[in-house]
């Protein structure tokens, strides 16, 4: 198989090496399309990752079942499937539990599925139960112009809420006016926003927004925590909740909300017909061979991207 290989924090190479032999519950992918997100940004950087190296990043992908192995369940050779959670992406095969497979819908590219799932699955936990949005809600969205920014947006004004989001450029503010948001405005106008009193709060930025985002809520509002781009908040005291409104404060993760299989396709599915229906739009910044993806991470890490990136082996 061939592969991106992390040897050291910043350094990698496309290798050819042996493939690894099924477990009885795996299924062996061909990988099609690969997804890149922040997270394999700091294993390349040695945020974050395993201890040792080498090691392959990637945790998102899609692609077609060529091998089961002897009790695995949901998948058949031949099918289109995508993942989330399934580290070495970047090459092209994969060896997955085959429980968490999921098909692809014919109405879905390889590409987009390996663009949609991690940061849709994450949009659909969030307003649907990390905090469930109903019909006339007012709620903030953090950087609104972000892929799960603009994927939360549209689940959010298609479950019938108002949507103020927040970001730090004008053409960041445009691509979120073009996800749906009703308004889009500086990180420093979150005094104006606090004026409003919203329902929820999604807030992916963490210490620089942290303070704000308890200010923007109403009597009975939930700061959704789900990112810390700016850094961790710090150790905070409970009691300050109660006479701000008895406030509800959730730190929430992906994994925890597709624990069963059934959970997982049933969120997919969820996530796929919104697709189908326009309701959330997939956005691409742009299609690269693996050999590239030094060079994709580095402008990942300038912030030079907008859109979903995705590498093909």
């Amino acid at each position: 198989m061939k592969a991106f290989q992390v040897t050291a924090p910043g350094e990698a190479r496309v290798v050819e090496m042996a493939s690894r032999p099924l477990k009885a519950a795996e299924a062996r992918v061909k990988v099609v399309a690969a997804g890149i997100n922040y997270l394999d940004l700091q294993g390349w950087t040695g945020g974050v990752g395993p201890q040792e190296y080498p090691w392959i990043p990637g945790g998102e992908g899609s692609g077609v079942v060529v091998e089961t192995g002897a009790h695995a369940i949901g998948v058949a050779v031949g099918d289109r499937v995508c993942w989330q959670g399934v580290l070495g992406s970047y090459a092209d095969e994969v060896v997955a539990p085959a429980d968490r497979l999921i098909p692809i819908p014919e109405h879905l590219t390889f590409d987009e599925a390996a663009a949609v799932l991690l940061q849709g699955l994450t949009a659909q936990y969030l307003s649907a139960d990390a905090y469930r949005i109903r019909p006339k809600d007012l709620v903030v969205v953090h950087a609104g112009a972000g892929g799960v920014g603009m994927l939360l947006t549209g689940f959010a004004k298609s479950m019938g809420a108002t949507v103020i989001t927040t970001v730090s450029t004008d053409a960041k503010a445009m691509l979120s006016l073009e996800a749906g948001a009703d308004e889009s405005v500086p990180y420093a106008d979150l005094v104006e926003i606090a004026k409003l009193r919203a329902a929820a709060v999604y807030d992916s930025v963490g210490l620089a927004t942290f303070e704000q985002s308890l200010c923007c809520l109403a009597l009975r509002g939930t700061l959704v925590l789900y990112g810390q781009s700016s850094g961790a908040v710090p150790p905070f005291d409970l009691g300050r909740l109660g006479p701000a409104g008895s406030l509800i404060v959730t730190r929430p993760t992906l994994r925890h909300f597709v624990r069963s299989r059934a959970e997982l396709l049933a969120r997919a599915d969820d996530l796929f017909s919104r697709v189908a229906r326009s309701e959330v739009r997939i956005r691409f910044g742009g299609v690269y061979p693996l050999a590239e993806a030094p060079q994709v991470l580095d402008a990942l890490r300038s912030r030079f991207t907008t859109g979903k990136l995705i590498l093909q082996p």
